[in-house]
């Protein structure tokens, strides 16, 4: 991985700020002290429930590599100006790869999986051609992700290295939440989400990891803000091919017109009905359809009894024997339009989103669509996934969604991370999907009433079911 050396002699008026924080570092003995010791671990604690541990790492000023060292994956490289630094760093990390260059004059000939900026913005020259070097390095499934002081601990900080309990660092910016999503989207990123963490940078046994897990209740106080992004969305590029799970229970009289409506989309589509112990001839009308091809070329490629309980196994058995490269879940009760799920694609291949999540709370929706206190709890959901999982998400419970396959099957084998605690399939996916770091978008629909049979949700059970999983969640995603 070619970098360019040191710092170039002129770059833009850059050269005398880069070399001046170069010396800074090259004429100082950073040893770690009470502070920066209590601090790298937690950075590496949270670092290591942002990134997998399979997965490949650049870190962009790596210092001494204390922070990879913390780090459980192999495939890692880090860049520093200071060539002392650099040396030591591959003392600490044997397994790793560094290189002496500059954030701005950043080189690098192969990408990698995620980035790292851990307080670098503090000290860069130019942050938004450090930003945009990075893009070298990054695929379009590539994440970075950046932690920077809150602006509020600046006096404490400065009080902390009058004392002697942080080392005293180079002229610093100080740079909002804001100020970096800004130089993000100049630099052709695009914010995942944003957290806020660390109330006790100290090692304090109990109450410091007490404060920390309840950090998240008091974000305008921590220390510490991380912000995760993916490179701009760009279209996919060629049409994909798409598969359509219908999970059905007691769903007779809508199979007919499932299958009459749904639309061709992108390269190809694919229909797969899973039937889930109907107590009418759900399952025959589903065996009426097997085999054919409606009016617009969709072909019902698999019809299948699931083996396990409820939506979610649908679910999950249905994405088992899908082969489209966009994988997608129509409610059989058709209160969301089959003639709306192009608008789910769009958004994939159009690179506005990873997740294409329906949202059924923007549009008028028909008089009995949805009881009142149904949607109350849907709305107080949303608000609670929006704060969980740092992306808005307005509706969690419409049934309508897509994804990539590929981005699916990183989830099934993440599931473990939560365990099999979701018996409806939206919850599993929307988790999922926030621990990998993708990119969720709300995609209106209109509410429609059913037309045949009742409801299969118990309002009061499944809502005491929802909360609990939303709890074990939050313990999860939040509180760590």
């Amino acid at each position: 991985m070619p970098t360019t050396p040191e710092s170039a002699e002129s770059n833009d008026g850059l050269d005398d700020y880069l070399r001046r924080i170069r010396d800074y570092y090259e004429g100082h003995d950073f040893r770690t002290g009470f502070f920066g010791r209590g601090y790298r671990k937690l950075l590496a604690h949270y670092y290591r429930r942002l990134i997998p541990s399979d997965a490949s790492i650049l870190e962009i000023g790596c210092g001494s590599g204390e922070l990879l060292a913390l780090m459980p994956n192999r495939d890692v490289a880090g860049v520093d100006l200071c060539p002392s630094r650099i040396a030591q760093a591959q003392k600490n990390v044997a397994h790793g790869k560094f290189f002496v260059s500059s954030g701005e004059e950043l080189r690098v000939d192969r990408t990698f999986d995620y980035i790292i900026v851990s307080d670098t913005v503090n000290e860069a020259a130019d942050v938004q051609k450090l930003l945009k070097s990075a893009r070298a390095a990054a695929r379009p499934d590539t994440r970075i992700v950046l932690n920077f002081y809150n602006t509020l601990w600046k006096p404490l900080l400065g009080f902390g290295s009058l004392l002697g309990m942080r080392v005293r660092p180079p002229v610093q910016n100080w740079l909002s939440g804001g100020d970096i999503e800004n130089l993000l989207e100049l630099s052709g990123w695009e914010l995942v989400r944003r957290e806020s963490k660390i109330l006790c940078p100290f090692a304090i046994p109990v109450l410091g990891s007490a404060a920390n897990r309840l950090s998240p209740l008091a974000s305008w106080a921590v220390l510490t803000v991380f912000e995760v992004a993916r490179p701009r969305g760009a279209p996919v590029g060629h049409l994909p091919t798409v598969s359509v799970i219908v999970p059905a229970r007691n769903e007779s009289g809508n199979i007919e017109a499932v299958f009459q409506r749904t639309p061709q989309i992108g390269y190809g589509t694919e229909l797969i009905f899973v039937e889930g112990g109907s107590k009418d001839d759900t399952w025959a009308r589903i065996q009426a359809v097997d085999d054919r091809t409606n009016a617009v070329g969709v072909k019902v490629t698999h019809v299948m009894q699931q083996k396990g309980r409820g939506k979610g196994d649908a679910v999950r058995e249905g994405f088992a024997v899908a082969s489209g490269e966009i994988v997608m879940i129509l409610d059989a009760d058709l209160t969301t339009r089959p003639e709306d799920l192009p608008k789910f694609v769009d958004a994939l291949t159009e690179g506005h989103a990873e997740f294409a999540n329906g949202v059924r709370l923007v549009y008028p929706m028909e008089d009995k669509a949805m009881r009142f206190l149904n949607m109350c709890a849907n709305k107080l959901f949303g608000l609670s996934f929006t704060w969980l999982i740092g992306q808005r998400v307005k509706d969690t419970l419409c049934g309508t969604k897509a994804l990539f396959r590929r981005d699916y099957l990183r989830i099934a084998k993440n599931r473990a991370y939560f365990g099999d605690f979701d018996p409806f399939g939206d919850f599993d996916l929307l988790f999922g999907a926030a621990k990998l770091n993708l990119k969720i978008a709300d995609i209106p629909v209109r509410y429609k009433n059913r037309t045949y049979g009742t409801t299969n949700i118990s309002r009061f059970r499944h809502g005491l079911i929802l909360f609990r999983m939303l709890a074990k969640a939050a313990a999860k995603l939040k509180f760590v």
